[in-house]
């Protein structure tokens, strides 16, 4: 059985709008997702016995049954049975480069990684839509993690359609080492807050909102992109984390558009180049001396789940 290493990149939001709630306990979404080059590296080995095993190299990633990418393994063993009989277990082995919990789906894109790892593996031969179906089983960001690229995500978020790639773009991610936020949290108290009667605001607008993203998009139009990035989550997670608000507050001092991406607590700013990027990083360390604040500088990216080499 071939072994093999795969990179599984992170994930922002560009656009996020709440549209309503629905009957499953979900939300119904408007999401433009972007895939970005900052990844986990996942080692995929075959056992001689039917188990599964994970290691990770970060001390608060779980290293059992509650972990995504063991889940994902886990499914797969339950789905293909033939297969996991005949092959054998899979050692699994993630090394973090992705901060953990930082609304960046960082565990979301390891389980996609093991999907896609697994069916090369086990040589099922799974078409894209099919590992994006056991992707959605496991969590709503796990198909564009498999997908990646530039996307359009409704529905819950599973729900996808590619838009034009938006590469060579480069940005600065914040993130404060100590500081985690719940995605479940900002939801509900979104939802308990700002949504009334399963629907929010002016669908007019919020159409027209996103029609306009889109249109950037198709036209490749960075400065139109960074006027109009949207987070509705930013409105029940800004107000509770002035560290947050602070340090969205400081990039946009420096004239680079900034959001907060998915749930939170990462902070990115849309940069002209590398040489802009490593200027905001800097100015960064000077404005918010804080060592629990880490940087980094990244890059957008067409791919998300990629086969680095086959290991011996």
């Amino acid at each position: 059985m071939q072994s093999y290493s795969l990179t599984a990149a992170a994930k922002i939001n560009l656009y996020l709008e709440i549209i309503g709630a629905r009957p499953d306990g979900y939300h119904n979404l408007a999401m433009v997702l972007q895939s970005i080059d900052l990844a986990d590296q996942i080692d995929l080995r075959p056992l001689n016995t039917n188990a599964i095993c994970l290691h990770c190299d970060h001390p608060e990633v779980p290293q059992d049954h509650t972990n995504l990418a063991y889940q994902a393994a886990a499914l797969m063993a339950k789905n293909f049975s033939d297969a996991f009989s005949k092959c054998g277990g899979v050692d699994i082995t993630i090394e973090k480069r992705i901060p953990v919990g930082a609304g960046l789906a960082g565990g979301s894109t390891n389980a996609a990684a093991v999907l896609v790892g697994l069916n090369l593996m086990w040589d099922l031969k799974l078409s894209e839509e099919k590992l994006q179906y056991f992707g959605s089983l496991l969590g709503s960001d796990v198909p564009f993690c498999i997908a990646g690229g530039t996307v359009l995500a409704t529905s819950k978020g599973e729900s996808l359609a590619a838009l034009p790639p938006l590469n060579n773009s480069y940005l600065v991610i914040g993130k404060y080492r100590s500081l985690s936020i719940s995605t479940a949290w900002a939801y509900q108290t979104f939802h308990h807050q700002y949504l009334k009667d399963d629907a929010i605001g002016d669908n007019y607008q919020q159409e027209v909102r996103l029609a306009k993203m889109l249109s950037a998009i198709d036209y490749q139009n960075e400065q139109q992109i960074g006027q109009l990035l949207y987070n509705d989550l930013e409105r029940v997670v800004l107000p509770q984390h002035p560290q947050v608000q602070r340090l969205r507050d400081e990039f946009q001092r420096l004239g680079c558009a900034g959001m907060m991406s998915g749930s939170g607590p990462s902070v990115f700013a849309l940069t002209n180049s590398k040489t802009q990027a490593q200027q905001v990083v800097e100015s960064i360390k000077i404005a918010i001396p804080d060592p629990d604040l880490e940087l980094w500088i990244s890059q957008f990216t067409s791919s998300s789940i990629r086969v680095a080499s086959l290991l011996k």
